[in-house]
């Protein structure tokens, strides 16, 4: 009869056990509303989108999702840092651009690395290209620098951000012409300057598409992997000779080691905006962002790859100013 007991008390104990690690196991994330941090401030082209994905991933994942802005850094390293030590449950996600996961950690001092995070998909191109006056002598980029090497003059450009301002400096460098760099306060800025004649060149985003369209601007240079979808006539930096381009590419990130169930349950979250017909079309007809591939096999292997080729351009550089 003892013994019976002490049975019936382990059998007890066992689905006990069962009972309490089952939610765990089972995934009932998420219970409470999830916060997303981006790298911007509120109204800018990435915020924007990370409130559009905030509320097609809600009706997914069924809790609120709550945006935080955290600007500043390096394409958005404050951001990055903080994600990188929240707690890896799921509750805290992040959008940005790849360029603070893929390039600042090499081109700048990053508390964090490529390796500290979980990339669930890339959500959109930010498109991207270099311009100038329209009665500027030049129809692409290599002609402006071929130009100015011919005349022994310099190119004044404005840049954005440290990747776009390396790579014109590199180009220039191997052009054989002086290029003197413009800090901007963003592509307002840019656009007034090269208007103004202030600046030879300067790197804008997507407002680029309404300037050049109506005339008020030229673009030399698709300065993104790929051409623009609104005009695909101009040649991108490297159709036009160079290995270079600024992949500013937005991606879906959370903290290092998130559950299995967690990522489970946002791998089917991000699949389900593939055919969410108003979250599309807001990003490209509205954002006018490139198309790209849904998914965290395509992030991790563009991730990799992006990340890989930034580290052998630093140690090049690094090796260079010896």
């Amino acid at each position: 009869m003892k013994r019976s007991i002490t049975v019936k008390k382990i059998l007890l104990l066992t689905v006990l056990c069962v009972c309490v690690a089952f939610p765990a196991l089972a995934g009932n994330w998420p219970e409470r509303p999830v916060k997303m941090l981006t790298m911007v401030n509120p109204g800018a082209q990435i915020d924007l989108l990370t409130r559009s994905l905030a509320e097609a991933l809600k009706e997914g994942l069924g809790q609120p999702v709550l945006v935080t802005n955290m600007p500043g850094g390096s394409h958005g390293s404050v951001m990055a840092t903080e994600l990188a030590t929240a707690k890896a449950d799921g509750y805290t996600l992040g959008v940005a651009a790849t360029a603070a996961f893929t390039y600042s950690p090499y081109f700048a001092h990053t508390r964090y690395t490529v390796d500290d995070f979980t990339y669930l998909s890339l959500l959109g191109l930010n498109q991207s290209g270099i311009v100038c006056k329209p009665d500027r002598p030049w129809t692409t980029l290599k002609e402006a620098f071929a130009w100015a090497g011919k005349e022994g003059k310099g190119l004044t450009y404005m840049f954005q951000g440290s990747d776009d301002r390396d790579a014109m400096s590199r180009i220039a460098a191997r052009e054989g012409v002086k290029l003197s760099l413009m800090p901007s306060t963003g592509g307002p800025s840019v656009i007034s300057a090269v208007m103004g004649g202030h600046a030879d060149l300067g790197h804008v985003g997507a407002i680029l598409f309404d300037y050049v369209q109506g005339g008020k601007l030229k673009l030399l240079a698709a300065s993104t992997p790929v051409r623009l979808t609104p005009l695909p006539e101009v040649p991108t930096l490297r159709e036009q000779g160079w290995d270079e381009a600024v992949e500013m590419y937005i991606v879906l990130v959370g903290p290092k080691n998130l559950p299995a169930d967690v990522r489970e349950r946002l791998n089917a979250a991000v699949a389900a905006l593939k055919n969410n017909q108003g979250f599309q079309t807001f990003i490209h007809e509205k954002l006018r962002m490139g198309p790209v591939e849904f998914g965290p096999e395509h992030a991790v292997d563009y991730m990799k790859r992006t990340a890989a080729r930034n580290a052998a351009q630093a140690k090049e550089t690094a090796g260079a100013g010896k």
